[in-house]
């Protein structure tokens, strides 16, 4: 669990194009993330 105020983890994921961006792209941005547990999962 990260704490209130940590810095976030390296990452990556696609974005909405399908191209792949990490963490060191989006570096002395904001950034806002959001995900669906569900999405792309059967039922």
């Amino acid at each position: 669990m990260l704490e209130v105020g940590s810095a976030a983890p390296a990452f990556s994921a696609p974005d909405q194009h399908g191209n792949m961006i990490t963490s060191d792209d989006l570096a002395g941005s904001w950034v806002a993330l959001w995900w669906y547990l569900k999405a792309s999962t059967p039922g």
